[in-house]
């Protein structure tokens, strides 16, 4: 493997999209949306009324992803982390946006009502940094602030370095 498997996850609203696709512009990797990879192969096994969206079919994701990460160069941008196999990343961002920003990113993508508000409390709880940590080890896991374009430029250097670090490391 040439290159690493790059993990960038959180709650919805987070920049992860922004982040990923940048990143993969500046690196020449290729980039994986899981929610858009899911709608254009339908990879799901029902929907969430509660919620309104579609319930994710994991295992069938894995079978889409699987050859592809074996070669590595892979940046996956999932708001979930736990279904993923710990063998794929090398390394783990977890992006954190204060309340203030998300709220108002959220609303604006037409989140209301009990979406809205678990989102924000996923936020406050920090659910996903945490099931990044009893997903994968530990030295991996790093969380990244992201609630300005300056944080942007800031942790697309950081990712790039690290990237640039372990290609001289491991090639």
């Amino acid at each position: 493997m040439r290159r690493p498997n790059v993990l960038l996850t959180g709650t919805p609203g987070v920049g992860k999209t922004t982040l990923g696709k940048e990143l993969a512009s500046r690196t020449g990797m290729t980039y994986v949306n899981v929610g858009d990879m899911a709608k254009d192969g339908e990879l799901y096994e029902g929907f969430d009324e509660e919620f309104d969206c579609p319930i994710l079919d994991e295992d069938r994701v894995i079978d889409e992803l699987e050859d592809k990460m074996s070669e590595g160069g892979v940046i996956v941008d999932y708001h979930g982390c736990d279904f993923f196999p710990e063998r794929w990343f090398h390394i783990v961002f977890v992006l954190h946006t204060e309340n203030s920003f998300l709220y108002d990113r959220l609303e604006s993508r037409g989140y209301k009502g009990k979406k809205l508000q678990d989102n924000i409390q996923c936020e406050i709880f920090q659910t996903l940094y945490e099931e990044a940590l009893l997903s994968y080890r530990k030295e991996i896991v790093h969380q990244l602030h992201s609630n300005t374009p300056e944080d942007l430029e800031r942790n697309l250097d950081q990712i790039m370095q690290w990237i640039e670090q372990w290609m001289k490391d491991n090639n």
